[in-house]
């Protein structure tokens, strides 16, 4: 494993000077743009493809121009950030295969997609990087798996980071397998968290707390877990979970007696289990048909 493999980057100060084209500005590719204009990138360096007018549209608003297709939006760049579903890359490639400017990083953040599928529908030299972010990127609080073809230029690798870094933290990943578990823990996860903290909801209502409250108490709740799980330090060097939990949990007590509930009914396996349908439904998107 390199030495890229353990440290998460923090988002960047400085916003990359390439010319970037996104190639999907739905959820997560608009928000890569909007990430990158606040960043500080000008936005006459960035461009937006999408067959949606409507998504076109929310462009102007960053003053990024938008293009109908991927063949235009791609003219000059350095960088092309591949944004869209998983069925639609194979047509996506074909579309830019021969277009795509010579030496461009090529940056596909479509799930299950792998690094030698991507190779294989493009030009032989073509830099690839193959990224996972997650949802809390759209409030600039994601973390983004990357993984990239072997002898990727120093340089692509910042530039991809540079990218990724302007809606959170990156954390490059090798050997490329593991991005199965980086979907499944990471991608998936944060709908684990709202899902738990409905059934907190639920459960604090159903013991007689008001809807408002339940859900006020739940929610700060996980907020300052999450923030103690840092102890504000860097996301490269998290406190222990488990002295965590042992310095909150007293013999005897009401920490003791939920988590034991917890334990009885199985939620370490379960936890197992869920994370390995993910990574087995990751695994299955590899080979996408169309």
């Amino acid at each position: 494993m390199s030495k890229h493999a353990a440290t998460a980057t923090e988002p960047r100060n400085h916003p990359p000077s390439a010319r970037i084209a996104v190639l999907g500005c739905g959820n997560m590719g608009h928000t890569l743009l909007q990430g990158l204009v606040s960043g500080g990138c000008p936005p006459d360096l960035l461009r937006g493809a999408d067959p949606s007018a409507a998504r076109r549209a929310q462009l102007k608003d960053l003053k990024i121009p938008g293009y109908a297709t991927a063949g235009e939006a791609i003219a000059g760049a350095d960088a092309v950030l591949v944004a869209v579903k998983p069925g639609q890359v194979p047509g996506l490639l074909r579309e830019i295969r021969n277009t795509l400017p010579p030496g461009a990083l090529l940056l596909s953040i479509a799930a299950g997609i792998r690094l030698r599928t991507l190779q294989a529908a493009l030009p032989p030299d073509t830099p690839i990087v193959r990224a996972m972010p997650n949802t809390p990127a759209l409030i600039g609080a994601g973390i983004t798996g990357l993984c990239a073809t072997a002898r990727l230029d120093p340089r692509l690798r910042r530039r991809a980071e540079a990218i990724l870094r302007s809606v959170g933290s990156t954390l490059w990943i090798e050997p490329e397998q593991l991005m199965d578990t980086v979907t499944a823990l990471s991608g998936s996860g944060p709908a684990y968290f709202f899902y738990f903290l409905e059934c907190l909801e639920t459960a604090a209502v159903e013991l007689g707390l008001p809807t408002e409250q339940a859900r006020l108490l739940a929610r700060h709740t996980a907020l300052g877990a999450a923030q103690m799980s840092f102890s504000g330090n860097s996301s490269a060097a998290p406190v222990d979970l488990a002295g965590l939990r042992r310095a909150v949990t007293s013999p005897g007590g009401t920490t003791e007696a939920a988590l034991r509930e917890f334990q009885d009914a199985g939620l370490e396996d379960i936890t197992r289990r869920a994370l390995r349908a993910a990574q087995r439904r990751a695994d299955s998107l590899s080979e996408p048909s169309e």
